[in-house]
C-alpha cells in the first residue's frame, strides 16, 4: 500500500534520511520508532510531501508521490497528525474539523459524525475555541481533523506527547479503532512499548537510517530494543 525505497532526504547540506526503506501493507498498524533526532518525523514530512525526497521513491498503492505536493498527497488519501498536534487555536473545534474536510473527500456530515463518535468531547465543545482545549482534547481534535479528510492511510506522530497517562490509554486505544474500522497506520512515538504493543509491525529508525525491522513482538523480546528503547 505505502512503499518507501530508498528515501535520502536533506535539510540543506544535513542529511536527515539514509536510503530509508519501510512497506507498510493495508490495514496494518506498522511504528517507527527511535530516539530524539533519528530522523522519525522528517519520515513522516517526506511522505507527506512537506519535504521532497533527493533520491528514492515514495509510492502509494503504485502511485509514485515523491514530487507531489501536499495536498495532491491528501488528495491520494494520505493524512497526518503532526507533532504537537497543530491545531488552529483561534477558530472553533468545528472550524478545525472544517479545515480538515477542505478537499471534499467523503460526505462531509457522515465523517463529522464519525468524529464526535469517536471523541464525544469533541461534540460538547464543538463552539469552544481550539486553544481553550486540554492537551488531550487537542489531540483529540488533531486527529480528528485528519480523520476529516477520509484517509485511507494516517501518520500519527507522536500522539502521546505531554499528554496523562490515562489520556494516552484513551487515545491509543481510539487509534486501535480507528484501524479496525479499515484505516493503514504509521505510527511514530516515543513510547516505543506502548507502539509495538499496539503495533503489527515496526522498524527502528538511528540517524536517519533503518537499523532493525520485524513484528513487534519480536522486536518487544529484541535485547538492543529492550536496552535502548524499553529501559531494561
Amino acid at each position: 500500500m505505502l512503499r518507501i525505497q530508498k528515501v535520502h532526504a536533506h535539510y540543506g547540506p544535513i542529511e536527515a534520511l539514509r536510503g530509508v526503506d519501510i512497506e507498510i501493507k493495508e490495514g496494518e498498524i506498522v511504528s517507527l520508532i527511535g530516539s530524539n533526532g533519528a530522523g522519525k518525523s522528517t519520515c513522516l514530512m517526506t511522505i507527506s510531501g512537506v519535504l521532497h525526497p533527493s533520491s528514492g521513491n515514495i509510492m502509494v498503492n503504485g502511485t509514485a508521490i515523491s514530487a507531489m505536493a501536499p495536498h495532491k498527497i491528501v488528495e491520494m488519501g494520505i493524512s497526518q497528525v503532526p507533532e504537537g498536534r497543530r491545531i488552529f487555536p483561534k477558530l472553533t473545534v468545528f472550524e478545525n474539523l472544517e479545515m480538515g474536510a477542505f478537499l471534499g473527500r467523503g460526505n462531509f456530515s457522515v465523517m463529522l459524525e464519525n468524529v464526535f463518535r469517536l471523541f464525544p468531547i469533541l461534540k460538547e465543545r464543538s463552539r469552544q475555541y481550539g486553544g481553550t482545549l486540554s492537551g488531550g482534547e487537542q489531540q483529540m481534535l488533531a486527529i480528528g481533523r485528519a480523520l476529516m479528510s477520509k484517509p485511507e492511510i494516517l501518520l500519527l506522530d507522536e500522539p502521546s506527547l505531554g499528554l496523562a497517562p490515562i489520556m494516552v490509554t484513551k487515545i491509543f486505544r481510539t487509534i486501535q479503532e480507528i484501524n479496525k474500522e479499515g484505516v493503514t497506520i504509521l505510527l511514530v512515538e516515543q513510547n516505543a512499548r506502548a507502539a509495538l504493543k499496539l503495533s503489527d509491525r515496526g522498524y527502528v529508525l538511528e540517524n536517519g537510517a533503518v537499523t532493525l525491522e520485524g513484528s513487534s513482538e519480536a522486536l518487544l523480546s529484541n535485547e538492543k530494543v529492550r536496552h535502548a528503547y524499553l529501559g531494561e
